[in-house]
């Protein structure tokens, strides 16, 4: 169970002069103190205990703080910035920030971060990033550009792995999403592209972030008011290159769709959230705490006087601005179980005595009348549970996936699949993935109603699958008629035999348009085929179709001339076409390619084979070994001559037949003509 407390305000002093609020509530170097910086010219440190403050700083008249203060834990002195560009530095002592140390910077900051263990840091707004020390040293250094022209940092997070230092933050750019990953023990800058989920069709309003061992939990809170969930590598496979990462749906409706301010989000601990905002059946704005493990939702307070949209956690305290003033709500979450999350957690010990606590304090374990040899025994089994606990391997990935297929929800399968791929890959990696397809589709056969079409798309799309591996994968396709993953599969798969082909394209011919406009498939292999007339022109097509038909030719020329020579009503139906976009997307897109970033075409093929030859033909055909290459070489180019002469009699009879047709314009008698194909 998850409970709020009754909170308190924490000064009387209004805040929140800026249109958004305050800028920031940040932890000082002791425990119970915070700065809150408003969005005007003050910062205030409190201490919550004691509900006061105990020292406030102000910039001057025509200044205004535009970075939240935070602490140097090094050092124990405030940072803060003002007009972007200026940076304060001064201690507990001081009194007049304009008295204090000043640094003018080169270019405008973001943000400053500040956590134990390591020097704060500095992230610009063009996506850099500065130590503070090196910072110090030269403030007019040049800052370099990271990010991409009218993209803007929207969040950001400052956090420890491994002891190292790993800075997150996030940017938008024309309604896209990308996530900034620098790592500061090896000096990578990754980048990732949030792709929207199938069910998202929102904008984000607010992010929150937790971190494990291997990855990094990204939640967002969009106007749709559902919760959805991103998984990123810390250790990326590639990280110099740009990767693709999709938003999954965690929570749905957890909030108003209709809200538009007052929305936030923030991870407490790994199965609770707090979000801020209205509910569903509720006008007024409220704080609530929500169980993610069993999607349950655990508290809520309701917040009458409304808020600003900012949720800042710190310890076991939640920071809000409710109504003008800074409020702080203490909350408790307890491990979670199901019981706990269904609110019927049942305590045995009676509520007059204190429950034992979970640990034992070995040093003052003498006042709860143990013995000293009990203790020492307990000691003893102690440490060989902890030896016998931290000696178990760990469960590698992909047993983990292929165990949830088994038995767990989809939405379970697709986060554990979603672990799966983002770590590297190793040399069994093609073999695990048809496992887990021919697992998936054995699931399907047992439990009809379990249809697992997101995870099935996701793992056709690491291109290392093929028929053979996966024989299954296009039946069930086929039964369910879904072209999006036949198109998948025929574009990747090697090993396709003529009967599924056959059948994939009785199924492209006989769907319906309807149903087809309604799927998503890929149309770019028909994107550059398509030729449009406006204004009584022809835009003529440069690439030559895949089914044969080259615009190139001269009958495609005449055929023009005579399309513009004839009525409008006449044009119009001329370029009217029985099959649709979609359709067509199915049904061209037959291209062989080659493995690799860059393959070859089959004529530089031809080319570099003509080139060897060339160069080497007196020794290819010395050797008794290139006896067989320069026979089939000769097989090969003897049946591609009979094809091409085929082909010439074909294109003749064609225009013979062209010419017909324009002599029997000019005829008004009957006739009967027979043309030999020879």
């Amino acid at each position: 169970m998850a409970a709020l407390e009754e909170g308190f305000t924490l000064t009387a002093v209004p805040l929140g002069s800026g249109p958004d609020g305050p800028l920031g509530v940040e932890q000082s170097d002791k425990t119970d103190q915070f700065l809150v910086t408003d969005s005007g010219r003050t910062v205030i440190l409190y201490k919550v205990s004691d509900q006061k403050p105990l020292g406030s700083w102000s910039v001057k008249q025509g200044q205004i703080i535009t970075c939240p203060a935070v602490c140097n834990f090094q050092t124990g002195e405030y940072i803060v910035v003002h007009d972007n560009k200026v940076l304060r530095i001064w201690n507990n002592e001081d009194v007049n920030l304009d008295k204090v140390f000043k640094a003018t910077l080169s270019a405008e900051v973001y943000r400053i971060h500040s956590i134990q263990g390591t020097e704060p840091l500095v992230l610009f707004k063009e996506g850099a990033v500065r130590g503070l020390e090196a910072l110090l040293a030269e403030p007019q250094q040049k800052i370099e550009t990271v990010i991409s022209d009218e993209e803007v940092i929207k969040w950001t997070k400052f956090f420890m792995v491994f002891r190292h230092p790993v800075l997150i933050f996030i940017t938008e750019k024309h309604g896209n999403y990308f996530a900034y990953v620098q790592k500061f023990n090896s000096r990578i800058l990754s980048k990732y592209t949030l792709l929207l989920g199938q069910e998202e069709k929102s904008v984000t309003q607010s992010f929150s972030t937790s971190v494990d061992r291997k990855f990094i939990s990204l939640m967002s809170l969009s106007s749709d008011g559902c919760v959805y969930e991103t998984l990123i590598p810390i250790h990326p496979s590639d990280p110099e290159k740009n990767q693709r990462v999709v938003r999954s749906l965690l929570l749905k409706s957890v909030v108003s769709g209709n809200a538009r301010s007052g929305v936030a989000l923030t991870i407490l601990d790994q199965d609770h959230i707090a979000i801020l905002g209205p509910p569903l059946s509720a006008s007024k704005e409220c704080l609530s705490i929500w169980n993610t493990k069993f999607q349950t939702l655990q508290t809520s307070k309701e917040l009458p006087q409304g808020t600003s949209g900012q949720l800042w956690y710190h310890g076991e305290n939640l920071f809000m601005l409710h109504g003008k003033f800074l409020t702080v709500i203490p909350y408790k979450c307890e491990v979670s179980s199901l019981a706990g999350a269904l609110g019927k957690l049942k305590h045995s010990q009676d509520p007059d005595i204190h429950a034992m606590t979970h640990f034992v304090n070995w040093e003052t374990s003498q006042g709860y009348g143990l013995e000293s040899q009990n203790s020492e025994q307990s000691k003893r089994i102690l440490r060989r549970r902890k030896i016998e606990v931290s000696v178990q391997p760990e469960v590698p990935p992909y047993i983990q996936l292929l165990a949830a297929i088994q038995k767990d929800s989809e939405k379970h399968i697709e986060v554990e699949l979603r672990k799966f791929l983002a770590v590297k890959r190793t040399p069994h990696f093609h073999t695990i993935i048809g496992d887990a397809v021919i697992g998936l589709l054995g699931r399907y056969k047992a439990e009809p109603s379990f249809y697992p079409r997101n995870c099935l798309m996701q793992l056709i799309q690491t291109c290392v699958l093929s028929y053979s591996l996966c024989p299954g994968l296009m039946e069930f396709a086929l039964e369910k008629t879904d072209v999006q993953i036949l198109q998948l599969c025929l574009q990747q798969f090697p090993d396709i035999p003529e009967s599924v082909t056959c059948a994939c394209l009785k199924i492209f011919l006989s769907i319906g348009d309807d149903s087809l406009q309604e799927t998503d498939i890929n149309m770019e292999s028909v994107s550059d085929y398509t030729a449009t007339i406006q204004d009584g022109e022809i835009e003529e097509q440069t690439e030559i179709l895949q089914n044969g038909f080259n615009p190139e030719e001269d009958n495609c020329e005449n055929c023009a001339q005579e399309l513009i020579e004839k009525p409008q009503a006449a044009t119009e139906e001329s370029t009217s076409c029985p099959v649709t976009g979609k359709r067509a997307a199915l049904l061209e897109n037959a291209t062989m390619t080659l493995p690799g970033i860059h393959p070859p075409t089959l004529n530089q093929i031809m080319d570099w084979i003509c080139l060897l030859l060339d160069a080497n033909f007196t020794v290819v055909v010395m050797i008794p070994e290139a006896k067989r290459l320069l026979l089939s070489l000769y097989k090969l180019v003897k049946s591609q001559i009979s094809i091409c002469s085929e082909l010439n009699k074909i294109e003749v009879s064609f225009r013979e037949l062209q010419k017909l047709n324009q002599e029997k314009t000019n005829r008004e008698l009957y006739s009967i003509e027979v043309l030999e194909l020879f």
